[in-house]
């Protein structure tokens, strides 16, 4: 081997991986943007049959189709969305400015009732409370409505490209496909097939999976909190169980929110009687559905679905929380099915790919 040989190869590695870094920086630029085409090819993988639906038994054209079957999607976000408007109307009477000294004694009463429980029971947590100036800091709220109305545009921005992207990935139903095989040579063409029809298999029984999830956790938080009177329960247990969309992260916040709507539904009554057994058992509601979840559901989703172990699992949605977000550890399960499966067809041979794959 000469030293030629050796020179190119070290520039050749060095140019792979100069391109593999550039490549990596540029999908992490653009993140925001492959989250909507994966929801767009989600939402179109979902509309499909009523696509199918309609243009077979009703015999609409596959434009009109489409438009119908987004209208009806477009419909049932509405109808989610105005179910959460009786609950924000509450919390912001809650916390309104114009109800704020009936707010503030309301907080102040439920700090003093916290705090005496908790000295009655020679426990002091409490104590650094009584010299912090809880409202204060409340000529932030302008700031804070500013950054809201911020994200809303975001959203709105968000929910167009969404739309848009659906739209036609409905209507030319091969355009990604057909975009993927002109990446690959003919004689790869028919891997890459049955590779997209195992990953269209897999994902479509993990979506499914998820729909059981969250339906099993909503109906659990929702009996628990309509036991104990809290105002929107439906609203509140429909929440809390979307969140578990958010590995991890999602029922830890499900659970503040719970507490905290659970608390300040029964603002204004006694802590010890009333606020805090309700929140207690509220919360233990919570723990039972999350164990629920976490030893029957999830183990059931992923074993049956994605043929992945649960360490696996948590490996992969950890490190994509590290390099994008919770974005990230949303579509981590999804992407790494998809490309196991990719990988299973290039490189069935390789000793790693064998032991990752050897379930699919």
């Amino acid at each position: 081997m000469t030293s030629n040989t050796i020179t190119n190869g070290i520039l050749k590695a060095i140019a792979i991986l100069i391109g593999v870094f550039l490549l990596l920086y540029f999908l992490y630029k653009i993140q925001s943007i492959l989250i909507y085409i994966a929801i767009a090819a989600v939402i179109s993988l979902i509309g499909s049959p009523i696509i199918r639906f309609l243009k077979r038994k009703l015999k609409f054209p596959n434009t009109l189709a489409v438009i119908t079957t987004l209208i009806f999607f477009i419909g049932i976000l509405s109808g989610l969305i105005s179910m959460f408007i009786p609950l924000i109307i509450k919390q912001g009477e809650n916390l309104s400015l114009l109800n704020i000294d009936q707010l503030q004694t309301n907080i102040e009463h439920l700090i003093n009732q916290t705090n005496n429980y908790f000295l009655a029971h020679n426990i002091d947590i409490l104590n650094e409370l009584k010299n912090v100036d809880l409202f204060k800091n409340l000529t932030a709220i302008p700031n804070l409505l500013n950054s809201v109305i911020g994200t809303v545009g975001n959203l709105s921005i968000g929910l167009f490209s969404v739309l848009f992207i659906t739209f036609f990935l409905m209507k030319d139903t091969h355009i990604m496909e057909n975009s993927i095989y002109v990446l690959v040579t003919d004689k790869s063409e028919n891997k890459l097939r049955k590779s997209l029809s195992t990953i269209n298999n897999l994902l479509s029984r993990y979506f499914i999976g998820l729909v059981f999830q969250i339906t099993i956790l909503f109906i659990i938080y929702m009996i628990t909190l309509l036991i104990f009177g809290i105002e929107n329960a439906i609203v509140i247990a429909f929440l809390c169980a979307l969140l578990n969309l958010i590995p991890y992260i999602g029922p830890l916040i499900g659970g503040v929110i719970m507490l905290f709507l659970t608390m300040s539904s029964n603002l204004g009554q006694d802590f010890q009687s009333e606020i805090l057994p309700t929140s207690i058992y509220v919360m233990i509601g919570y723990v039972i559905a999350q164990l629920i979840d976490n030893f029957l559901s999830q183990p059931l989703i992923f074993s049956n679905s994605v043929k992945s172990h649960p360490l696996e699992i948590f490996l992969v949605i950890m490190i994509s929380g590290v390099l994008f977000g919770v974005t990230g550890m949303i579509v981590a399960i999804p992407t790494y099915t998809a490309i196991k499966v990719i990988l299973k067809a290039f490189l069935a041979d390789n000793k790693i790919v064998k032991s990752l794959t050897k379930n699919i």
